[in-house]
């Protein structure tokens, strides 16, 4: 005991991971990355997204025959609702009764980025932790979700609301599985790509305007496609990387995710992640435009892009008193500040704290004035 009766422990938890691209990563001849840890005799405990388990579980099965390893693989449905507190139990129960070794047996989470928030989730809470590897499907995933460490279920009617910061293993990055995409899940996850366009990125957001739209059109597997993959990932990582814990709170990579919860929340069942950002986006940009901080050709040329690529956001859905409650919600995410992302220039942004509920609703109404309707909307709800 210390002289005067108190104690202090101080210890940091060293993060290692890495993300790497792929040509098949299926392919048994690629080697062992996927199998990573205990090869012979060992087990993987394998939760698989429904449709990629459709398109590609006899691929799976073999290349862990072809490794000699035993599996037992649990199918997630996709969509938000698997998000849940009974799909994280669930995980967990299956997985109990195929135990695997503590730490060099990992999980491997093979899906989007629903389905490797929640197994990351399982993985931070079996035995106060064990390996994951991710294996991101959709665009989402690939360059949001799975590339940094937080993982989350949603709770009591709130996104996000249970989870724990748990770095995986490794990501593995194959492209060519995006081609199984329906084009509504693509444009999704390029939503995500033009967060970062536009409040970060200049480079990105003229690649967008050159090769978006070819890129979504041949599901991101071109040369340039994947020059627009690999730079979103880096910027994603340049912003994550010295704050993976969040101990600042005012994030760049929060960009669209202010407003965004309850849009997301109240229409669940018909609106994605990537489509409730893009309206987020948009308010945010209204709201810099209104206040002399975005310039009228740069706010024309974020519109512009949005619609080159053919997104069509359904802004009949925003909902000023439900978005003010978004934001008072953040607020408390947030430590007590609002910490909104708003752009002042294609590639540039601050960061706002003073956003006052009568700017919301006149932002909303520009919008909606500045944009014509839409003959392709992304949702029906």
């Amino acid at each position: 005991m210390s002289a005067a009766g108190c104690w202090r422990v101080s210890e940091t938890r060293r993060i290692d991971y890495e993300l790497r691209n792929v040509a098949d990563v299926f392919d048994p001849a690629c080697g062992a990355l996927l199998a990573d840890g205990r090869i012979e005799g060992g087990r993987r405990f394998v939760v698989v997204d429904a449709e990629v388990q459709r398109h590609h579980g006899a691929r799976i099965e073999a290349y862990f025959a072809q490794h000699g390893v035993r599996t037992h693989t649990v199918v997630l449905p996709g969509g938000e609702g698997a998000k849940s507190m009974a799909s994280w139990q669930g995980l967990l129960r299956a997985l109990d009764e195929f135990p695997i070794h503590r730490r060099d047996e990992p999980i491997l989470a093979i899906g989007g980025g629903v389905l490797t928030d929640v197994v990351g989730y399982v993985a931070s809470s079996y035995r106060r932790g064990v390996p994951h590897i991710k294996v991101p499907t959709t665009l989402m995933g690939y360059v949001d979700a799975a590339v940094g460490i937080k993982t989350a279920i949603n709770f009591n009617g709130r996104k996000n609301r249970l989870g724990s910061f748990e770095p995986p293993r490794r990501v593995l990055l194959d492209r060519r599985l995006l081609r199984t995409l329906p084009r509504r899940h693509l444009r999704n996850g390029v939503c995500e790509i033009v967060k970062l366009a536009v409040i970060k990125d200049a480079t990105l957001f003229a690649q967008l305007e050159r090769h978006g739209a070819a890129s979504i059109a041949g599901a991101f597997q071109g040369e340039a496609a994947g020059e627009i993959l690999d730079r979103a990932i880096d910027d994603m990582l340049q912003e994550l990387a010295p704050n993976l814990f969040e101990d600042e709170l005012a994030r760049v990579v929060d960009f669209g995710h202010t407003f965004s919860y309850g849009l997301e929340t109240r229409y669940e069942d018909c609106l994605l992640h990537g489509e409730a950002v893009l309206l987020d986006i948009l308010v945010s940009t209204a709201i810099a435009h209104g206040r002399g901080l975005l310039a009228d050709a740069a706010t024309a040329r974020i519109l512009a892009l949005v619609e080159r690529l053919g997104l069509a956001p359904p802004l009949e859905l925003l909902d000023a008193a439900l978005m003010w409650q978004s934001l008072l919600d953040r607020v408390e995410h947030r430590n007590g500040a609002q910490h909104v992302p708003l752009p002042v220039a294609v590639g540039e942004g601050v960061f706002a704290n003073d956003i006052r509920r009568g700017e919301l609703a006149d932002a909303i109404a520009t919008l909606q004035c500045w944009t014509r309707p839409a003959h392709d909307r992304i949702v029906e709800c």
